[in-house]
């Protein structure tokens, strides 16, 4: 299935997790969130969402600086 995941389109296995879609993006364990067609997805909830053709992914990572 396709996948557009922070702006680029991705073939991924069909029953992606948003766990796992994470996983392909960053090795960060904090400062994490996502989105999936614009509404966020509850951490808790990572490996039990399933991703479907087409969804829309958000990936962000906290940065810190100044």
């Amino acid at each position: 299935m396709k996948l557009l995941i922070n702006g680029s389109t991705h073939d991924v296995a069909d029953g992606m997790t948003v766990a796992q879609a994470v996983q392909t993006l960053t090795t960060a364990t904090t400062g994490v969130a996502v989105a999936v067609n614009d509404e966020v997805v509850a951490r808790g909830a990572w490996e039990t969402t399933a991703l479907r053709d087409s969804d829309r992914v958000e990936v962000l990572t906290a940065v810190q600086g100044g």
